[in-house]
């Protein structure tokens, strides 16, 4: 191991820098629908008064985009696996330090093809196949970053990582600590995850609960392909280590992004959709349904306010805190379990916060406590849909 690891540092070594950087069986990614994401609704918030509430009369829901005018916009349409791909592909030809590992990764291309043709063009060193080990590479990653390279753990589900807890928990997230600064620790760890299509209960598994609360490691979940390349070239050059969580129901979701460089913030929360009357915090799959529900409830004369927290940890409350301090109403809705999920500890926050502003209890949306069952109708049954959405809001508003 230590000679494979010296490899790669002599293979490294021979390039230059840019000036600005001194147990899942493969599953086809064309089994999954396309969709296509959706951006901040057009309607124009409404102003209303915090004891009275204006009501839109006769909203409608946005119209979806015409196909013609979406081709004539600058950029280029990525579904969400390849905006992945790309934001790891620029990053591996802008640092020759950057490197990946996981089952598969190399000439496969990955469970689900986010390293597609990476083996090919960088070499087996830097795309390196491992065995069913996820302790052991995992550990291997951690190594890897105190000897100064930038690893890419991929877990084939994130389910499977769990196997690794030691070593992200006692050692990626301590390290830096424990050795009194003298260690950084620049891992990404990534990889699918979330309640799927009847994959059963050890392949949905929703890993944020576990990984919150562990010191020294920050947590974001992407939700569009834009976002998904962002956070990824932002988690990669960033000097802490980050788990980035994939949700394996978005991987063919498609759209347009642009052509020239951008990086995220791993931060801050994004607004999808302006509003007024109740604040609606959500990630990963569930924006979708938020969404869906946001198009009921304006028909409905309701004013949804949608915020993507993207950052599990730490939590962006200046975005949050300024939605709460207008709308006067929260609902969190999320795909992760109830009990010491995402979503009590953002209720935890806000509360602590922002308790002043509320006019009315949080109200938490979540998965029920209970393992995720393989038949569609009772997997359906577990996780939060629209239709429970809209009904939590005409309750708060009330």
């Amino acid at each position: 191991m230590a000679a494979m690891l010296q490899s790669v540092r002599v293979a490294s070594a021979s390039f230059h820098l840019p000036d600005q950087c001194s147990k899942l069986p493969a599953f086809s990614v064309c089994s999954l629908p396309v969709i296509r994401s959706e951006r901040s609704s057009s309607l124009d918030p409404i102003h209303g008064t915090r004891s009275t509430r204006k009501v839109i009369t006769k909203a409608v829901a946005a119209q979806a985009e015409n196909p013609a005018a979406a081709a004539s916009k600058p950029g280029h349409e990525l579904l969400l696996f390849e905006a992945l791909r790309e934001g790891l592909e620029e990053e591996m030809d802008r640092d020759p330090r950057v490197c990946v590992m996981g089952e598969d990764v190399g000439h496969y291309g990955g469970s689900y093809k986010v390293t597609k043709g990476l083996a090919e063009k960088y070499g087996d060193l830097r795309v390196l196949d491992t065995p069913i080990a996820e302790n052991s590479f995992t550990g291997m990653a951690v190594g890897a970053a105190m000897t100064g390279l930038r690893p890419i753990v991929e877990g084939m589900n994130m389910g499977f990582l769990l196997l690794a807890f030691n070593q992200i928990s006692d050692n990626c997230g301590m390290l830096h600590y424990t050795s009194g600064g003298q260690f950084t620790i620049p891992t990404v760890i990534r990889g699918p995850g979330g309640v799927g299509r009847q994959l059963g209960a050890e392949h949905s598994q929703r890993l944020e609960s576990y990984f919150q609360s562990i010191p020294g490691i920050q947590m974001v979940a992407c939700s569009t392909p834009y976002n998904a390349k962002g956070l990824m070239k932002a988690a990669i050059r960033s000097e802490n280590p980050v788990v980035l969580f994939e949700h394996v129901l978005l991987y063919n979701l498609k759209e347009r992004i642009p052509d020239e460089e951008y990086v995220l913030s791993l931060e801050e929360a994004e607004m999808v959709r302006p509003g007024e009357h109740v604040t609606i915090l959500t990630y990963s799959r569930m924006r979708y349904h938020v969404m869906q529900a946001a198009k009921t409830l304006v028909n409905k004369g309701y004013d949804p306010e949608v915020i993507d927290i993207r950052s599990l940890k730490p939590f962006d409350l200046y975005t949050i805190g300024n939605s709460v301090k207008k709308t006067h109403r929260v609902l969190i809705v999320e795909e992760c379990m109830r009990t010491g999920g995402i979503g009590a500890s953002l209720t935890a926050a806000i509360n602590e916060n922002f308790h002043d502003y509320l006019d009315a209890p949080i109200v938490c949306l979540s998965s029920q406590d209970v393992p995720t069952p393989y038949a569609g109708t009772l997997e359906e049954w577990t996780v939060v849909q629209p239709a429970q959405i809209v009904a939590a809001v005409e309750q708060l508003c009330r």
